[in-house]
């Protein structure tokens, strides 16, 4: 799960990249799914405390070569100067707070701790005790569509906290 949050998380900037890098989008598509392969086989090699974006560029930027190397060319579709600058904002871009996964999950449980009690059970009981919506409607003596809705109204909740403190993008949906 962890893996396929940060896969979403980061598609965009790694299309991005690539594409800044080659001017086939074939390769681009190639190199992209090449690269996540090689992120899954690694992943236990990825310090998750630092952001995961530029983890993933360098594996990207090192299949790259390897791309030119086996085509047998050195042109890169772009001057060093442009790349230069690609590369610097990309640095910009994990150089926020909330960029590690620890930062993340460090937020998650200041926003869990910040709801009002009934939401909060709710949402543990759910999400880190992994009990289905029926036994936890059960347990909280509440039927089940009050339930769903309090997870609704939790999940919106979680949301608004983790935007205010900059660690969801406003135009992402909660789950």
């Amino acid at each position: 799960m962890t893996f396929e949050i940060l896969v979403r998380e980061n598609t965009r900037m790694l299309t991005v990249f690539l594409r800044s890098r080659l001017d086939d989008e074939a390769a681009v598509d190639d190199l992209f799914q090449e690269t996540m392969l090689v992120a899954w086989r690694r992943l236990d090699d990825c310090d998750l405390s630092r952001p995961f974006g530029p983890w993933l560029r360098g594996i990207a930027h090192r299949l790259v070569l390897a791309h030119y190397r086996k085509q047998k060319r050195n042109l890169l579709p772009l001057s060093d100067e442009i790349l230069e600058m690609v590369d610097e904002h990309f640095e910009n871009i994990h150089a926020h707070p909330g960029d590690t996964w620890d930062e993340k999950i460090g937020a998650l449980h200041k926003c869990l701790e910040s709801l009002p009690e009934k939401h909060r059970t709710v949402v543990q009981e759910r999400y880190l005790e992994d009990e289905p919506v029926k036994c936890v409607a059960d347990r909280l003596c509440i039927s089940l569509e009050a339930c769903k809705k309090r997870l609704q109204r939790a999940r919106a909740m979680l949301a608004k906290c983790l935007r205010l403190k900059g660690v969801l993008a406003t135009g992402m949906k909660q789950a």
